[in-house]
């Protein structure tokens, strides 16, 4: 049979580091993988609690609705106006998602088509480039990452764009490059987005995930940034909620309303005790994404410190849950992959080669803090052992 969109996606570039880590494992080899983002710290208890209490309800065991339930959108917005100053009507500003992929994947839908284009950052998240294009949209990459002025590159593919871009993809902090910015930075986005007519999309995956003082801003903060902008925010980092599948689309009212339309026809939303317990956990555990923090920067500390000490210089990121790191000189003629497949064989660490965020990452790998620090540790014992060249 042809089938539709899937035909277009180029072979799963994880995939191939995903097989020969089993291989290995299946041999008996300790694979210590820092390649898949997967949170492993708990979920906060409270939320679990109320989930196992709301799913004995009988009440709970039916269909619930597309936009979320009253009072998440409620908590939500509780959120916002808590962490960023910022006011949102729960009832025009709000939908929920089950996750950001799919939040952004279907908000694609409603906002480009055949013969529109988009503006996505290169390296990317793969559903920030595969949203427009399943939409059939065509992308613009705009290049992110050390040593790159991202709002120039903005500008400059915006103008050399045709047709002109409808929609800039934004996800500050960065996944995977771990680029950050600042309030006066996310101000320029929206002036640009104003005076081009672009509707920004920003993907806030890692709104709580931050070090060092530095605090990322909302693209909701700027003033008039509900008149050019939507965010996705999502519990799944903030909260370490990855397979609760709860995150939100918040701002511009019509956009908004035009995904919460979408919706009614595609889904259901989730399981309601899950609905419940999210409810919860942003109003009962609103420290939680603190506590989360100082576990990703001790590991954080952990691997940076571990390979500068070997001679791998790597900087630490910001924010995120991911260390970006340039593969070594000695070690660049092999490519991201090569390199990732090096290190999973000879050092028995997993890493994501780069190239699978699409060309602009070709040329490092992504670590994800993912292990204790006992395992990162051993990790760069293993590393020091196997990268013979560097150092």
């Amino acid at each position: 049979m042809e089938f539709r969109r899937i035909g277009e996606l180029p072979p799963y570039v994880f995939a191939s580091i995903n097989q020969l880590r089993d291989q290995m494992r299946r041999a008996g080899e300790d694979v210590i993988d820092l390649g898949f983002g997967n949170p492993d710290i708990p979920s906060p208890q409270v939320a679990v609690d109320k989930l196992a209490e709301a799913a004995r309800n009988p009440r709970n065991h039916r269909y619930s609705s597309s936009r979320g339930l009253p009072n998440l959108r409620l908590a939500v917005s509780r959120l916002y106006r808590r962490r960023f100053g910022v006011e949102l009507d729960p009832e025009a500003e709000v939908v929920f998602t089950i996750g950001a992929k799919e939040g952004l994947s279907h908000l694609m839908w409603v906002l480009v088509g055949p013969g529109d284009t988009a503006l996505v950052p290169s390296p990317s998240y793969p559903i920030h480039l595969y949203g427009p294009l399943f939409a059939g949209a065509s992308v613009c990459h705009v290049r992110v990452g050390p040593g790159e002025d991202f709002l120039a590159n903005l500008v400059s593919a915006w103008e050399g764009a045709s047709p002109k871009p409808k929609v800039a993809v934004l996800s500050f902090p960065h996944n995977p490059t771990t680029e950050c910015v600042d309030l006066a930075t996310m101000a320029k986005f929206v002036e640009f987005a104003r005076e081009r007519d672009v509707l920004l999309v920003h993907d806030f995956a890692y709104a709580d995930t931050y070090f060092d003082g530095y605090e990322p801003p909302s693209v909701l903060q700027v003033p008039g940034g509900k008149e050019v902008a939507v965010e996705l925010y999502t519990l799944t980092k903030s909260f370490s909620m990855a397979g609760w599948r709860v995150a939100f689309a918040v701002g511009n009212s019509e956009v908004v309303g035009a995904l919460t339309k979408l919706k009614s026809y595609l889904d259901y939303g989730t399981f309601q005790p899950i609905q419940i317990a999210s409810i919860v956990a942003m109003n009962e555990a609103p420290d939680y994404p603190h506590a989360v923090n100082e576990i990703y920067r001790s590991r954080r500390d952990a691997l940076v410190d571990g390979l500068n000490r070997i001679g791998w210089q790597v900087a630490k990121p910001a924010g995120t849950m991911f260390v970006w790191a340039a593969v070594p000189e000695p070690y660049q003629e092999m490519g991201s992959l090569e390199f990732a497949k090096h290190l999973v064989t000879e050092a028995r660490v997993a890493t994501s080669p780069g190239s699978g965020f699409g060309p602009g990452g070709e040329g490092y790998v992504r670590f994800a803090l993912v292990e204790n620090e006992q395992r990162i540790a051993q990790a760069v014992r293993n590393l020091r052992r196997a990268l013979t060249k560097v150092g």
